[in-house]
């Protein structure tokens, strides 16, 4: 306990410096964050429970939803009554939600289902559209995404789906070149994101799903647009995400080998993504602000010259300095107040309905 607590203080520090913005006046009263991952179960050294709710809850997050990339992954009744005994031994009884993981598996995609539809702390299902820290939960191939809906509506599934969009045919991961981070964006392409976005709402669309596709942590203004196209059309219920990450960094920040720490998945992207994707989100074309709270060892996000390219982890502890960020919204970026709201509160409420705080 003693490391985690060490940990979260060097994550803290490092989020806040990371962020690099105005400490405003304005800070949102209580906020959800649909999206982190906490560690736990073997990765108990990286972040538990209570020291990730510990976080949250300074950063004004009275809710979270963690993610089922765990070790062991969230994929049965069986580990979901495990992660939620852990949350409950260490005294998260409230405001902890998780997603089950859906896989290639007929069958454990109608448990997903029904542990989804009965258990109250269980906010959806997540499928990750591209590989994941843990492969047992990658549903790659586009013909077993279609397995995965097809199975959701034979079980009239009708709550949320969360999509993690990267096509893996898309991806080179030759193209990484540590010393230079910015590479990461030529090995996950925006076409990698922006085709698989295309290719869950065609599924979603096909198929006749009845549930809520959630497409995380968009990264390219041409995944917004197609999301806002499918709400046009009105065949299925979408909504999409920003990070804080994607808001505030581009590749121009990623040239020297020391932002090996802002490699991330989906990648930063170039200045002028990054800009429109400030526009679309200030002109509410996206719905909510998730930070992808991902905390890793150290050295694991730390450049060092003859380092194996495949141990930079990828992800942000971006919960720390989340206050900060949303006050820079209101003070620096020129959003309202009821907007933050909207985008940290209301709009996680309207779409994932169980929460409850």
């Amino acid at each position: 306990m003693v490391a985690t607590l060490i940990y979260l203080e060097t994550v803290t520090s490092f989020g806040v410096a990371m962020l690099n913005v105005k400490v405003g006046k304005y800070a949102t009263n209580k906020a959800i964050d649909p999206h982190v991952h906490f560690r736990g179960f073997e990765e108990r050294q990286k972040c538990t429970i209570s020291s990730g709710m510990a976080l949250a809850a300074s950063q004004g997050v009275v809710a979270i939803i963690d993610m089922p990339n765990s070790k062991p992954p969230i994929i049965s009744w069986e580990i979901v009554n495990m992660r939620l005994t852990e949350a409950n031994n260490e005294g998260c009884t409230k405001g902890y939600y998780l997603f089950i993981g859906a896989t290639s598996n007929p069958n454990q995609i109608k448990e997903a289902a029904y542990v989804a539809k009965n258990n109250s702390r269980v906010a959806g299902i997540k499928m990750y559209a591209g590989k994941s820290t843990n492969p047992s939960i990658s549903v790659i191939e586009y013909g077993a995404q279609r397995i995965v809906y097809q199975t959701l509506v034979q079980e009239d599934y009708r709550g949320v789906l969360a999509l993690h969009c990267e096509k893996e045919s898309l991806s080179n991961y030759a193209l990484w070149v540590p010393e230079r981070p910015s590479s990461w964006n030529r090995v996950k392409p925006p076409e990698s994101e922006v085709e698989s976005v295309r290719d869950q709402i065609r599924l979603a669309e096909e198929t006749g799903f009845k549930g809520h596709l959630h497409i995380c942590h968009t990264s390219v203004p041409e995944s917004v647009y197609l999301v806002n196209e499918a709400k046009k059309r009105g065949k299925i219920r979408i909504s999409c995400c920003l990070t804080p990450h994607h808001f505030l960094y581009s590749t121009d920040d990623m040239l020297t080998p020391d932002a090996v720490r802002l490699k991330v998945n989906p990648p930063i992207r170039s200045p002028e993504m990054m800009r429109e994707m400030r526009a679309l989100l200030r002109f509410e074309k996206i719905d909510i602000i998730e930070t992808d709270f991902a905390p890793h060892e150290p050295e694991n996000k730390t450049y060092k010259e003859g380092k194996p390219k495949e141990t930079y982890a990828s992800g942000i502890p971006s919960l720390a300095g989340y206050r900060d960020f949303l006050d820079s919204l209101v003070e620096a970026y020129n959003f309202t107040p009821d907007h933050v709201k909207a985008l940290t509160y209301d709009n996680v409420k309207r779409i994932f309905t169980k929460i409850v705080e």
